[in-house]
């Protein structure tokens, strides 16, 4: 059996970096990473590094994301630089089209009570009409009648991220154990006996960030994890003349010139199949808010699942049964990455999770289970 500072189960973005936020600080730190047969959100995301959407009834949400936001050009140079792998990291602010007069009255409440409940914090916003949008970015089409935009929001490249972190976290001396789906796990406080798929590993730390699995995995360390699938489609056009400076919550340009369409949310269980419908309407808002993109040709098409929480936020908590064993779920592992790497990893190994994070335990659910 081989033995470890701390065990992360999961090999994703959220996995990969509190592992690799863990051995940078000296952890000898194994990454368990099951493989394709995973669902594997981390590869099909649509790569926003957002902050104006997030946190709404929330303020604990709205700050732990502008944190991370904060945390990203850190990250990004210390990868790049690590691993020579260019996270594509471009924080511009964004902006979220707005197609009908209703759509922009419900954006300007909503981003009002954002700053309202940011307290203290702050939250810097701007509602823009569409003449000032004329100016950010070509091409709008006739419906959008204006936008939000905020300072923080931007866009990276996910999949050079989840790359980069798996080659830091390596190259700083961790153990990548691929092919190392868990099978069972024996728990004592602070002392973890993993069986895997790929041999058998212990630890006095244990972190569950398996994505969709941590549902079926958190009751053997006595934690919750009730996530469940939420689908999301992405389009993806050829490359085409650099237009857009700046991201927009459901089109998107890379670097390379190609566009992602995108923003669905669809509650279809486990099912990745595409559906047609869902990518008509993606596109067809794509068009109305950039009319000139209907003359591109769509590449590529794919789909994904979310790892959602029943309110939509984080789920962080350590096992009162099992002190020693945490769990990290989320649907925002690209924005969330700067906190998981730079906040969250040195929580793990000091004294436990912060008071800042007890908002996003699994408690917060267990007066709707008894209701039920």
């Amino acid at each position: 059996m081989r033995r470890f500072d701390a065990v992360v189960v999961g090999g994703g973005l959220v996995g990969a970096a509190i592992a690799w936020g863990m051995q940078r600080r000296g952890a000898r730190v194994a990454l368990l990473d099951e493989g394709d047969l995973a669902y594997r959100a981390s590869r099909g995301n649509f790569g926003l590094v957002w902050v104006q959407s997030k946190g709404l009834g929330a303020p604990h949400y709205q700050r732990w994301t502008r944190a991370s936001a904060a945390e990203w050009p850190a990250l990004n140079e210390e990868l790049g630089r690590l691993s020579g792998r260019d996270c594509g990291l471009s924080q511009p602010g964004g902006v979220h089209l707005c197609l009908s007069e209703r759509e922009f009255e419900d954006r300007a409440a909503r981003m009002a009570r954002m700053k309202e409940e940011a307290g203290n914090h702050g939250y810097e916003y701007r509602m823009l009409r569409r003449g000032e949008l004329d100016g950010m970015l070509p091409g709008l089409g006739p419906d959008v009648v204006g936008a939000s935009w905020t300072p923080y929001d931007g866009h990276a490249n996910s999949l050079n991220l989840l790359h980069a972190l798996h080659i830091a976290f390596e190259g700083a001396g961790g153990a990548y154990v691929p092919g190392a789906k868990l099978l069972d796990a024996a728990c004592a406080p602070r002392d973890f006996r993993l069986r895997t798929t790929a041999g058998d590993v212990a630890a006095p730390r244990a972190v569950l960030a398996a994505g969709l699995g941590n549902r079926e995995l958190a009751p053997l360390f006595g934690l919750d994890a009730p996530v469940r699938p939420q689908k999301g489609q992405v389009l993806v056009t050829e490359r085409a003349r650099h237009a857009l400076d700046l991201p927009t919550t459901s089109v998107r340009q890379t670097p390379e010139g190609t566009l992602l369409l995108g923003d669905s949310q669809e509650e279809a269980g486990f099912d990745l199949s595409q559906a047609a419908d869902v990518m008509a309407m993606i596109a067809d808002r794509a068009v109305r808010s950039f009319p000139w993109i209907a003359g591109l040709n769509i590449v590529r098409a794919w789909s994904a699942l979310r790892v959602m929480a029943p309110d939509g936020l984080p789920i962080y908590d350590e096992s009162e049964r099992y002190p020693g064993a945490f769990t990290a779920n989320c649907h925002s592992g690209v924005t969330l990455a700067g906190a998981h790497a730079h906040l969250l990893a040195p929580m793990l190994l000091g004294q436990g999770l912060d008071p800042m994070l007890a908002g996003f335990s699994a408690r917060r659910f267990a007066a709707d289970r008894r209701a039920a």
